[in-house]
């Protein structure tokens, strides 16, 4: 049994299975930033990484080692659990991969006849006073986190420490008080209400907030706690007209990836190509800002709030579609699939029946609202990318000064669109590395060529324009500064010989046909 990290397997069911019916592979899980909608985010399960779940990035795993039967499995879980990074428990059958809870291990041990209960009770208990221990607020916080860790974990087992298991790890710390042991019981009944809220389908913005508050509290000690902070976070910010309006700003679109997973996701044995990098990026700073918009509003740092909205303004709503953007949405099949997809989002938000977001007010006004400024952002995105790749001549009654003015107007919409003329370049790069992954997904077979090539030649136009627009030569500029500085200075009582603009200036004056700040 190795506890060196190696690499995860390319097929890391099959290769699991082998190892036998009571294997179980111990692995560090990092977290997770799958692309998916906050509305399409499950609820976490506590205890569990999720990475057991259908469409979860495999690279996410890092195998510890591979150990078998319960109790080695649950005494090294206990033993390697640090804290700070998420061990998952995996084993693996004939229907894929499965993820267990240590307290799913503890229970069964608990009854099984053939099991040393007191030593499994030492086990435990060492965990928990541990896990106090290295708690770094110390004393009476540290219990707390202890609790709080004992409910995520051991569950399956016991809602909060059984007294033998407590017992013990009191009399280790040398804290032997009922005070203290009132203290871990409560934690773990609050922990455990917070968790059975999470099953409750319609939740009142305040109550989630409120949840929120809580759990954030504790998951700087319990990493399985942190999963649920983010959740709460979400949830409470598409129940937020600003967060949502942000985040239709800050968010790429990833139609075509969206596209894909609902065509060829379900399908057993279809692969369906990754997102790639740099719109995988994007979408994570939009997540990270969205959350961090949110936490700010939500915790009276109304400020910070302030700022990240005015950030990002929310894109005006288009009263017609501009030329480049038509232009553009007749030529790209992602584009078409993008305008199709909000039209279907906003006629299910309306729609009479749809119970859901007309139980909860607040939730429907939120999503009205990212619908209206995603509206505004793809025309944006389009219009700019039209612009691109198929560029218009300027008009023919235009007056000669404003041709470099309109010429200009396509930069400026990128910029608009994008932020800057970099981010664009990373968004069609993504995009083209996304096209290009093979095997092409049937449903956009007939597509794939016409989409590269138009992209190849927007991203060729984009190269073209960043060229066009030459930044400051800093050499020349110091080369001319260098220059002036080694020209001598006049000798001391002496005028230096006037310009030829200092002398048209000085004639003006005398003739009074020029005094300054009045105009005769």
């Amino acid at each position: 049994m190795s506890e060196q990290h190696t690499p995860l397997p390319d097929d890391f069911r099959t290769w699991l299975t082998d190892r036998g019916q009571d294997a179980y592979a111990l692995a560090w899980v990092a977290e997770r930033n799958e692309p998916t909608a906050a509305a399409d985010a499950e609820a976490p399960r506590m205890g569990e990484t999720g990475i057991a779940r259908p469409g979860t990035d495999p690279t996410r795993i890092a195998l510890q080692e591979v150990t078998h039967g319960r109790q080695e499995t649950l005494r090294r879980w206990l033993q390697l659990d640090d804290a700070v990074r998420h061990l998952a428990i995996i084993t693996a059958d004939t229907g894929g991969l499965r993820e267990h809870t240590p307290g799913e291990l503890a229970a069964q041990l608990m009854h099984d006849p053939s099991n040393d209960e007191a030593r499994l009770t030492d086990l435990l208990a060492s965990w928990l006073y541990r896990r106090n221990a290295e708690a770094p607020q110390g004393l009476e916080l540290g219990w707390i986190a202890a609790a709080a860790a004992w409910t995520c974990h051991m569950r399956a087992l016991a809602s909060y420490p059984p007294p033998s298991v407590l017992t013990q790890a009191l009399e280790r710390a040398g804290e032997q008080d009922e005070a203290t042991a009132d203290l871990v019981v409560s934690t773990g009944l609050r922990v455990i209400d917070l968790l059975d809220r999470l099953e409750r389908v319609y939740r009142p913005r305040t109550e989630l907030v409120e949840d929120w508050h809580a759990v954030e509290s504790l998951s700087a000690d319990v990493p399985a706690l942190t999963q649920m902070a983010d959740w709460l976070l979400d949830q409470i910010s598409l129940r937020d007209a600003p967060a949502q309006q942000l985040r239709a700003v800050l968010e790429p679109d990833i139609t075509d990836y969206r596209r894909d997973r609902r065509a060829d996701g379900a399908l057993l044995g279809v692969a369906v190509p990754a997102l790639d990098a740099p719109r995988a990026a994007h979408l994570a700073q939009a997540r990270d800002a969205v959350r961090a918009y949110t936490a700010a509003a939500y915790s009276g740092r109304l400020q910070e709030a302030r700022q990240l909205q005015d950030a990002f303004p929310v894109p005006a709503r288009p009263l017609a579609t501009s030329g480049p953007a038509a232009a553009w949405r007749q030529n790209s099949a992602t584009a078409q699939d993008a305008v199709e997809d909000l039209s279907k989002q906003r006629a299910a938000t309306t729609a009479e029946d749809s119970t859901d977001y007309f139980a909860d007010p607040e939730l429907l006004h939120a999503e009205t609202s990212y619908l209206a400024a995603r509206e505004g952002q793809l025309h944006l995105m389009h219009d700019a990318l039209g612009r691109l790749s198929f560029p218009a001549a300027a008009p023919r009654d235009l007056p000669e000064p404003l041709v470099p003015v309109a010429a200009a107007q396509t930069q400026r919409r990128v910029i608009e669109a994008f932020g800057t003329l970099e981010r664009a370049a990373q968004a069609l790069d993504g995009q083209l590395h996304y096209q290009l992954q093979q095997p092409v997904p049937s449903r956009r077979r007939a597509t794939t060529g016409t989409e590269t090539d138009l992209l190849t030649r927007t991203r060729d136009a984009l190269e073209h324009t960043a060229a066009a627009d030459v930044p400051l030569d800093e050499e020349h500029i110091r080369a001319r500064l260098q220059e002036a500085m080694a020209r001598p200075d006049a000798p001391a009582g002496t005028n230096p010989a006037p310009t030829a603009h200092a002398e048209a200036h000085t004639q003006a004056l005398a003739t009074g046909s020029a005094t300054l700040g009045v105009n005769r």
